[in-house]
């Protein structure tokens, strides 16, 4: 097939566009570097089965010259991470919003399927357990930029189901804390790799707030698998499906496993979230995913577990340098 993948140099992209080569698909990425790398699909460049585009998704020409050729989208392209979306909310909601509006128009217009690359974010600070694809949403003020992340994800949603009414094939996928090789402590994913880095290094892990907010982290392969099962799978097309293990780790418990795994001697210390994000920033306790949609429709569960999960992404760590982190 002729697939493109919109951010595909970043961590969960270029993650896809591996196996996708492998399978022997055409492949293009579409990225603007602003946040993926083109290290990360630096092994790809000389291969004549795939294609590589610097350029954003608010570029309807280019955009439109690339679906208009392809077979399957898969749309991850997006500002994420707490820190770029606190620091810049206007570029988050516009990349995210009329990014992926102009993905869906063009795909509706050349009939392309589509899956769309939501988050967990969506939830807000919903305190349901687990969280199913249909529950309410609750978010704090508009005043609190970290919440435009997750209106931004959910006009998203809309935007999707609403082509979806219309007959395209358009899948949502919700991802909970994806990890695993590629992830960089500035962006998607980053206290597993914060804590990763600081503990090679022997420095403090740095654990926000008390700690004992928890979060339930996927290893990237699974993220993949769910992903690519939405994408084959006939009756996903117009539905939501939350993709992400439900073994649920506190924070600090999390700190200790990555310092134990790599025998560090770093210490574990707590720091307020307005040290790290500025004032009136807000953070959700709790985030487990209800999976049974997921099982039901897409045969899909987590299969490794965040002990093994860790020691992949490790090897990872220890097997390059860390520059400019």
């Amino acid at each position: 097939m002729r697939i493109l993948v919109t951010g595909g140099a970043g961590f969960i992209g270029s993650n896809l566009v591996d196996v996708l080569m492998e399978q022997g698909h055409e492949v293009t990425v579409l990225d603007n570097l602003s946040v993926g790398k083109v290290t990360n699909i630096g092994h790809h460049l000389e291969s004549e089965h795939f294609h590589f585009v610097n350029d954003t998704i608010l570029n309807v020409t280019t955009l439109e010259r690339l679906i208009r050729q392809a077979d399957l989208i898969y749309h991850l392209a997006a500002v994420v991470g707490p820190k770029y979306v606190v620091e810049n909310p206007l570029g988050t909601i516009i990349t995210n919003v009329r990014g992926t509006e102009n993905v869906l128009e063009l795909a509706f217009k050349y009939w392309v399927e589509t899956v769309i690359a939501s988050s967990s974010e969506i939830y807000g600070k919903s305190t349901a357990a687990p969280l199913s694809e249909d529950d309410d949403r609750i978010l704090g003020s508009t005043t609190v930029g970290r919440w435009s992340y997750s209106d931004a994800k959910a006009i998203d949603e809309y935007f999707a189901l609403a082509y979806a009414k219309r007959g395209l094939p358009v899948t949502i996928v919700r991802y909970f804390n994806a990890y695993g090789p590629r992830l960089d402590p500035r962006g998607y994913g980053s206290v597993i790799a914060r804590f990763i880095t600081q503990a090679l290094r022997g420095e403090p892990l740095t654990v926000y707030d008390d700690g004992q907010q928890t979060r339930c982290f996927t290893y990237v392969a699974d993220t993949l698998r769910g992903t690519m099962l939405a994408a084959t799978v006939k009756e996903a097309a117009g539905q939501v499906f939350n993709i992400g293990s439900n073994c649920e780790t506190t924070i600090l418990a999390l700190a200790a496993l990555i310092r134990q795994l790599t025998g560090s001697a770093s210490e574990i210390v707590h720091v307020p979230y307005e040290t790290a994000y500025g004032p009136a920033f807000e953070e959700t306790r709790r985030r487990v995913p209800d999976v049974t949609r997921a099982r039901e429709v897409l045969s899909f569960e987590a299969q490794i577990s965040l002990e093994e999960g860790l020691r992949r992404t490790l090897e990872w760590f220890r097997d390059r340098e860390m520059v400019d982190w």
